[in-house]
């Protein structure tokens, strides 16, 4: 599900740990107030309108990340597989990791909607960059309902991550 955005493994998950309602109670937990999860990806398959229903901002989103960075809601184990496989994935190389000098470590979640009337609600990426010190940069960057083609919002997140990658690896 995560290093190759496998909506149907997603929904698996969501079906295994209770649905919805308690990953966003879990989430809540973790003091993670701007991620809402209503609908599976099979609901969202069937009817695009339903993919405004689940949403979160790239505030929340760095405050997951946060949580995943200092360990807090996953065993030691847990965290590692996660980070593992965040940095294994093969989605989104143009995303984050687009501009960001070569071997750089970035653990990463894409996330992608589809497109209805030539409008993509969501090209979004997330993720921990291991910068030059070590220390980690939570970064979350989404470009929503958007008529650019893929390339182009593609090219808009590597050129944020690269910025916040030069202001902050000095």
């Amino acid at each position: 599900m995560v290093s190759e955005s496998d909506g149907t493994a997603c929904d698996v998950l969501l079906k295994l740990v209770g649905g919805p309602e308690v990953v966003t109670k879990y989430l809540r937990k973790l003091g993670v107030n701007g991620v809402i999860v209503v609908s599976t990806e099979k609901e969202i398959g069937q009817d695009k309108s339903v993919q405004y229903r689940n949403w979160a901002t790239p505030e929340a989103m760095v405050v997951l990340l946060r949580a995943l960075d200092e360990g807090r809601g996953l065993s030691k184990s847990s965290q590692a597989l996660l980070l593992r496989l965040m940095t294994e994935t093969s989605t989104g190389l143009r995303r984050i990791k687009g501009m960001l000098p070569d071997g750089t470590v970035v653990a990463h979640k894409t996330g992608t909607s589809g497109t209805v009337n030539r409008v993509t609600a969501a090209t979004n990426d997330v993720g921990l960059v291991t910068l030059p010190n070590s220390q980690h940069l939570a970064i979350a960057i989404f470009v929503s309902d958007s008529t650019a083609d893929d390339a182009a919002r593609e090219e808009v997140i590597a050129k944020v991550a690269r910025t916040a990658w030069d202001k902050w690896s000095q």
